[in-house]
C-alpha cells in the first residue's frame, strides 16, 4: 500500500523492450534505495512495480503486457522523469490516502494554468473514472495524492500547491499528456456492495415495485 506523498523523482536510464507489449525498466534514483531488497514494492507513477535487480544508484523492474496496456508506461522513454514512493511501512505516516498503485485508467491533460501560487491541472476521463471522482475527494494522478477541486461530466481539475509541482513530475506535463489515474478504492468498495445488494434484492423478488406494492 501507498499513500501518494512522492518520495523522489526518478530517470529512467534504460529500457528493455521484451517484445511488444513487455519491457524491464532501470530507474536511477537515490532515496528509495536507502532500505530496498529485492522483491520491494515501489510506486513509478503510481503503478506498484517489484524490484528484480539493484545497485547503489538504480533499479529494475518488470513491466507486464497488463501493466503495458493499462497505463501510461507505455510512453516512457530514456531520460523521462519519474514519480517514486515506497510501500508504506507498517509504523510510517498515513500521510496522503489510500493508494493500492493499481491503475483504474488513464486521463488526458486538457488544461494546465497558474492562479497564484497553484498550479491548476485539468484532465479529462472516461466515465468509467469519472463516477468515481467526486467533488474534495481524493485521486492519485501518476501516484501523486491529490484533492479534487473541480468537475465536470468528463474532466476534473485539482489544484498543487508549490511543494507539490516542485517535488512531482505533474509540473511538468503539456496538454495532450497522458496521466495515470487511481480513484479512491472506497468507492469502488461501496459501489460493489451496494450492486451485491442490488442483485440479492432482485433474485428474491424484494425490488423497488414489490415494496411500493406492499406500502413501503
Amino acid at each position: 500500500m501507498f499513500t501518494g506523498i512522492i518520495e523522489e523523482m526518478g530517470t529512467v536510464e534504460k529500457i528493455h523492450h521484451q517484445g511488444s507489449q513487455a519491457m524491464q525498466l532501470v530507474i536511477r534514483c537515490q532515496k528509495v534505495l536507502e532500505d530496498v531488497h529485492l522483491g520491494d514494492s515501489i510506486a513509478v507513477n503510481g503503478i506498484c512495480l517489484t524490484v528484480t535487480r539493484f545497485e547503489a544508484q538504480w533499479f529494475q523492474a518488470d513491466v507486464m503486457p497488463e501493466t503495458f496496456r493499462s497505463t501510461s508506461l507505455a510512453g516512457l522513454r530514456a531520460g523521462s522523469r519519474v514519480n517514486l514512493e515506497r510501500a508504506l511501512p507498517a509504523n510510517g505516516r498515513f500521510g496522503g490516502h489510500i493508494v493500492s498503485g493499481h491503475i483504474d485508467g488513464v486521463g488526458t491533460l486538457v488544461g494546465k494554468t497558474r492562479e497564484a501560487n497553484a498550479l491548476w491541472l485539468e484532465i479529462e476521463a472516461d466515465d468509467s473514472l469519472m463516477k468515481y471522482i467526486v467533488l474534495k475527494g481524493s485521486v492519485a494522478l501518476d501516484g501523486t495524492s491529490l484533492t479534487v477541486s473541480g468537475i465536470w461530466e468528463k474532466r476534473c481539475a485539482v489544484s498543487l500547491i508549490p511543494h507539490t509541482a516542485e517535488m512531482t513530475i505533474l509540473s511538468g506535463k503539456h496538454t495532450g499528456d497522458r496521466v495515470n489515474i487511481e480513484c479512491d478504492v472506497l468507492a469502488k468498495y461501496v459501489e460493489k456492495l451496494m450492486n451485491n445488494r442490488q442483485e440479492v434484492a432482485e433474485a428474491s423478488g424484494m425490488t423497488a415495485a414489490w415494496l411500493q406494492e406492499q406500502g413501503y
